[in-house]
Order: C-alpha cells, then sequence, then structure tokens
C-alpha cells in the first residue's frame, strides 16, 4: 500500500500480473533486452535507467512546461488587459466583462472530455501541438478586437482550442512516468502557471509602454505579441513531442526497455502502449467514489484557481497601487507559489503522501484568505496574498496527481481526469461572476468569505477522500493475503483500479 494511502492499488509491485497488459505494436520495444525484463529473466540496470528517466525529463519536461506557460499565459492575460484599459477601451461594464471570461469556460469544457479520449486516436504528437497552435492565433487576433462582440468571438474560440490541453497533459506524462514520479513532473509543468502570472505582470509592464505603436493601445500588444510566440512554439513543438516512450527517439532500446518494464511494474503499461478505447470504461470512471470525491474538490479549487489568476492585477491595484505598478506587484506572490509548489511536490512524491500534501494547500488558502477577509490594512491584506496564491497553486498539481494515480485503465484514467478538469472549470465560470460582479472591489468581501469556505470545504473533502483510499487498500490488502497466488490467477482481468473491491 502506497504510504499514507495516496492510491487505491494497494501494492503494484504485488498486482502487476492481474493488470491488462497488451501486446506493443512498436518493435523497438520488442527488443531482447525488453523482453528479458518483461520475463523477469534480466534486472534492470540502475545506471541505464537513471539515463532513461533523465533523458525523458530534459526532453519532455521543458516541452510540456511551455505549453501550459502559454495557455495559462494567454487565457489569463485578460486581466492584465483589463488592468491596463481594455475594459475602458472597449466600453464594458463589469458585467460583460464576467460575461467575457465566462464565454471563454463554456466551450473549455465542452472539449475537455472529447479531446481526452481523442489523444490516444489522433496521438499526442499531434493533437496537442494543433491546439497550441490555434490558440496562438485566436491569442493574436484577440489584439485587433475593436467591440465587445469581437471579444466575445475570440474568447470563445480560444476556450474551444484550449480546452484539452491541461487534462491532455497530465494523461500525457503518465504514458511516460510511474505513479510515484508523477506529481513531481506535473508540478513541473503546473508551476509554469504561477510562473506565468508572475510573468504575465512583468511582461504586461513593458508591453503597455507599446501604447500608440501602430495605432495600437498598449493592452492590444499584450495579445499581439505573446500570440505570436505562441504560435511559433506551436509549430516547433511538431518536432518535439514523442507519442509515446517507446516512439522516443532520443532513448536507446535499453532506455525503452527500463521505462516500459518500470511502468509494468506499475501497472501503467497500458498508459504507454495501445490499448483500445472501451465506453465501458468511460462508465466505470462516472461510477467511482474517488472520482467524484476530487470532483468536488477540483470545482472548489478552480473557482480559488482562476479567482485569484484573473483578479489577482485587480486586487493588488485596489489597495492603492497604479495600474504599472500592481502588475509588477503581482510578481512576487506567485514566485512564491513556484518554490512551494516543487516544494510540496518532492514531499508528495517522495513520501508517496497526496492527501495530507493536498490538506495542507488548502490550509494555506484558509490562512490567506482570514488575513485578507479580517484585516483592513494594505500590508497585511497584500501579505495574505503568500499564503492563498501558494496554497491554491500547490493543491492543483497535487489533485491531479491523485486522480491520474488512482484510476486505471488507460481509457478510465483519461475520462477520470477530464471529469477532474470540466468540474475545475466549472468552478472558473463561477470566479468570473464571484470577483467580477457579484463581489464589490476593492474589499471583495462577499467572494472572500466565500472562497474562505471553499477552501475549509477542500481540507475536509481531502480528508475523506484520504480516508477512503486507506480504508479501501487495507481491505484489497486482506483479501490478496487471504486469497494468495491462487486468487490472483482467477482475478477477473479489466478491473483496473477496482480489483478485490467488494
Amino acid at each position: 500500500m502506497e504510504k499514507l494511502s495516496t492510491s487505491t492499488f494497494e501494492d503494484r509491485e504485488k498486482q502487476h500480473n492481474s493488470i491488462d497488459i497488451p501486446s506493443t505494436q512498436d518493435h523497438s520495444a520488442h527488443s531482447d533486452t525488453a523482453r528479458g525484463l518483461v520475463d523477469g529473466s534480466a534486472p534492470p540496470d540502475p545506471a541505464l535507467t537513471r539515463r532513461a528517466w533523465m533523458k525523458l525529463d530534459l526532453w519532455l519536461l521543458p516541452v510540456v512546461t511551455m505549453f501550459y506557460f502559454l495557455s495559462f499565459l494567454d487565457r489569463t492575460n485578460l486581466g492584465n488587459a483589463r488592468v491596463a484599459g481594455l475594459q475602458k477601451d472597449l466600453k464594458l461594464t463589469n458585467h460583460q466583462y464576467s460575461i467575457a471570461l465566462t464565454v471563454t469556460y463554456i466551450p473549455y469544457i465542452l472539449a475537455e472530455l472529447p479531446s481526452n479520449l481523442l489523444l490516444r486516436v489522433v496521438g499526442p504528437n499531434l493533437l496537442l501541438p494543433t491546439l497550441l497552435t490555434l490558440w496562438g492565433v485566436v491569442t493574436t487576433l484577440q489584439g485587433l478586437v475593436t467591440s465587445y462582440k469581437g471579444l466575445l468571438a475570440a474568447r470563445f474560440f480560444l476556450g474551444l482550442f484550449e480546452g484539452g490541453v491541461f487534462p491532455g497533459l497530465v494523461l500525457y506524462l503518465s504514458f511516460f512516468y510511474p505513479r510515484h514520479m508523477l506529481q513531481w513532473r506535473i508540478s513541473i509543468f503546473f508551476s509554469a502557471a504561477s510562473l506565468s502570472a508572475a510573468f504575465s505582470g512583468l511582461l504586461a509592464f513593458g508591453l503597455i509602454k507599446l501604447h500608440g505603436l501602430g495605432g495600437r493601445p498598449g493592452w492590444a500588444w499584450i495579445f499581439l505579441l505573446e500570440g505570436l510566440f505562441t504560435v511559433l512554439f506551436g509549430l516547433a513543438s511538431f518536432a518535439l513531442l514523442p507519442r509515446s516512450p517507446a516512439h522516443a527517439r532520443f532513448l536507446s532500446a535499453g532506455e525503452k526497455a527500463c521505462v516500459h518494464e518500470a511502468l509494468r511494474r506499475d501497472g501503467a503499461v497500458a498508459g504507454a502502449e495501445e490499448e483500445g478505447f472501451r465506453w465501458r470504461e468511460v462508465r466505470e470512471a462516472f461510477r467511482s467514489v474517488h472520482v467524484w470525491i476530487l470532483g468536488v474538490v477540483f470545482f472548489l479549487d478552480g473557482t480559488v484557481l482562476y479567482g485569484l489568476a484573473y483578479f489577482a492585477p485587480s486586487i493588488v491595484q485596489g489597495l492603492g497601487y497604479t495600474a504599472s505598478k500592481a502588475q509588477l506587484m503581482t510578481v512576487p506572490p506567485f514566485a512564491a507559489a513556484f518554490v512551494v509548489a516543487l516544494l510540496g511536490a518532492y514531499v508528495s512524491d517522495r513520501y508517496r503522501c497526496r492527501g495530507p500534501v493536498a490538506i495542507f494547500a488548502c490550509l494555506l488558502c484558509t490562512i490567506g484568505f482570514s488575513m485578507f477577509l479580517v484585516s483592513e490594512r494594505h500590508t497585511i491584506q497584500y501579505a495574505s496574498l503568500f499564503f492563498s496564491i501558494p496554497g491554491t497553486y500547490l493543491s492543483a498539481p497535487t489533485l491531479s496527481t491523485w486522480c491520474a494515480n488512482n484510476t486505471a485503465p488507460l481509457t478510465r484514467r483519461a475520462t477520470a481526469i477530464a471529469i477532474s478538469f470540466v468540474l475545475t472549470n466549472s468552478g472558473g465560470i463561477l470566479a468570473t461572476w464571484l470577483l467580477g460582479s457579484l463581489s464589490a472591489a476593492p474589499r471583495y468581501e462577499g467572494a472572500t468569505k466565500v472562497m474562505l469556505g471553499m477552501a475549509v470545504g477542500m481540507a475536509v473533502l481531502c480528508g475523506g477522500n484520504w480516508g477512503w483510499l486507506w480504508r479501501e487498500n487495507g481491505r484489497k490488502a486482506r483479501v490478496r493475503r487471504d486469497l494468495g497466488s491462487r486468487g490472483r490467477e482467477e482475478e477477473e482481468r479489466g478491473l483496473g483500479d477496482r480489483k478485490w473491491e467488494s
């Protein structure tokens, strides 16, 4: 059992023979080395294994990190553009601004599940770069809008093309890394969200100085230049992403075999190899208790996450800073979030304790919102952001890993991840109204009370999920101990994460 009940798969090392393992269609994975590892005739070479993970980290992580960096930057830079004058120039009311944000999330939510299910059919190496390039085009065009209707159209297509990115990246990394190595990698690319929020303030501070160049306002240049870079990187990424470990040309045959063996022992080899699509697995994901417990947490976390992402510049401006200074003052809390997310990921992976780390993240949010609510001093309110923002950006990758780790096989995992992010972005819709027009600036008192309650609710639900998984792991361990190897041989194939669950 993973320490502190981080998984419903008790000890994958002992149960991997009961996992569905389809035969690979990539001949490089059937080298003599690979066959020897799978048959158990040769132990993995530690030096070769370390080299394989190092190569994957050096090749994959910078690419997926840039994907999410650009995704979050292009989606949330509307908040920077608002402070820089977009709302005034387009003559938007607070109500219309909230609608523009909401329009982003409707196609975003609708695209997540189909996109994740298509990821294996189309291939992540083709689907993800295509989405990146298309939303870069839309971001660029957003800098040319001159009316409210034009902004709505741009936000709709931005959401449509970005919808499959985060769940797709989580699923994609699960093709390459076993469970105990996953959160650190997810946190690396998710930390790009906090970096993009910090970088967005710096970039906006510089780009608004281009006001008047080419007859465009300063806020328009935020979209034009950031969107153009996204398009260029999207085109380059077609050559950078491998479809699976077996297709990674930067790995030798022996290194591919080591990765294959690590995934096989972890019961995740179906994520790295070809698995047929089955509607049954989609239904099973919707029946999973832990998926729905975490789903509610994802909704609450999405409200808090996107509320802070979109409105941090406005919150800081409400503390008395000028528009340009407010852009800069958003940088330190998000930089702190980057450090906290990586430290939390290290602890979570090292000790396999997703639940406690998630609860700790919720407590940080609780402290931050409490400080902002009870104090009227601007220094205290600004300091509160150093708790609420890092807490939020630690919780999201922890929850994402927790969900991915506890769901198998591939189609069920893809569906569960998509469900999680549908609910996350549903929370984003609530956030656009909660801070956009339903709670008055600069105190945002009503919104702060709601988000404080959400942070407490997240901690309680994470504790409940932790207890549920601990109980299920204990029951599965007892059943295996009682039935022994005979029971394992007779175990029904295809149960995935429900094995031995009554």
